[in-house]
C-alpha cells in the first residue's frame, strides 16, 4: 500500500509533530510513504516513517538526489519542479494533506481529477473531495480504509 503525504516545505513545530506521527503510523501499518521529498511536512513524515522501520519515496523537483531530505529511502530525481506534483499524487493510492500552501492545493486538485482519495489534517478548507479529520490516528485509519486495507 502506498500512502502519499503532502504539505508545505516549511511548517510549524505543531504541524511537524503531526506529520511525524502520521509517518510513524503509516510505517507501523506496513504502508510505503510517498511524498515530494523535501523539508517541512514531508521531512517530518519521512522521519517518523523511517524511525518506525518504514520505507519512504521522495519524488524530488530538482536534478539531484542530494536535494531531498535525509530520511528518504528512495529519492526519485525528476528535474520537473512543481510539475512533479502530478507524479507524487499518481504514485499514491490515497493522500494525507497536512497543512500546506499552493503546492499542496495543486496536489489536491490533481488528486480530485485523478480520483485519488484525500484525507485532510489542518489543510485547505475544501469540503469535497477532502475528508477532514482531527488527529493523525484518524487520518491514517481513514487512509488505510480508503486504500482498501
Amino acid at each position: 500500500m502506498r500512502i502519499g503525504v503532502i504539505g508545505a516545505s516549511s511548517c510549524s513545530a505543531k504541524l511537524a509533530q503531526t506529520a511525524y506521527t502520521v509517518g510513524k503510523l503509516i510505517a507501523e501499518n506496513g504502508a510505503i510513504l510517498i511524498c515530494g521529498g523535501m523539508g517541512g511536512v514531508m521531512e517530518a513524515a519521512c522521519r517518523g516513517a523511517v524511525e518506525a522501520g518504514g520505507m519512504t519515496v521522495g519524488i524530488l523537483p530538482g536534478s539531484s538526489a542530494k536535494e531531498g531530505n535525509e530520511f528518504l529511502t528512495v529519492p526519485v530525481v525528476t528535474g520537473l519542479g512543481y510539475a512533479r506534483n502530478s507524479i507524487v499524487v499518481q504514485s499514491a493510492q490515497v493522500l494525507i494533506a497536512i497543512g500546506g500552501k499552493y503546492g499542496t492545493l495543486s496536489e489536491i486538485a490533481y488528486a480530485a481529477g485523478f480520483g485519488i482519495p484525500i484525507v485532510g489534517l489542518s489543510t485547505w478548507k475544501i469540503r469535497a473531495p477532502i475528508k477532514h479529520v482531527k488527529t493523525p490516528e484518524e487520518a491514517v485509519r481513514m487512509a488505510l480504509k480508503m486504500a482498501g486495507k
